[in-house]
């Protein structure tokens, strides 16, 4: 067997429409809602499901709590551009600007918290950016 891709992974959460917010405005995800009125985050070609804490749907992981994630996210925009949008919507930078390894090479990160408390690392590579 080989994989491909990731299609979606599902993230615990203490309030959806919290985190449905946070991750629009300071992320630029879109909301979306299917199946029965569950809700997701969609960006690009992926989706991050929603499940309330005490509430997961079944099939779940084992143990299912809020703020157990550390996710990376890529983004073309300029590090510096994403500092100053972060600033903007008063998110606190934990670490960053760092060179990190992703999956396919040097990569240029910040780290931010979701409002569980899951670290959030956003991410430019850095063979995509432009000379300065």
């Amino acid at each position: 067997m080989q994989l491909d891709s990731l299609d979606h992974l599902v993230l615990t959460v203490g309030d959806i429409d919290v985190t449905l917010a946070f991750y629009q405005r300071v992320l630029g995800m879109q909301a979306v809602e299917f199946a029965g009125g569950r809700k997701a985050l969609s960006f690009g070609t992926q989706k991050i499901n929603l499940h309330l804490a005490g509430n997961e749907f079944a099939p779940h992981a084992r143990q299912p709590l809020p703020g157990s994630a550390d996710l990376c996210f890529l983004t073309h925009v300029a590090l510096a551009d994403v500092i100053a949008h972060l600033d903007a919507c008063q998110v606190p930078i934990e670490e960053g600007p760092v060179q990190r390894t992703g999956a396919t090479g040097p990569i240029l990160s910040v780290y931010l918290r979701d409002p569980d408390g899951n670290l959030l690392e956003i991410a430019s590579p850095l063979e995509a950016r432009p000379a300065t």
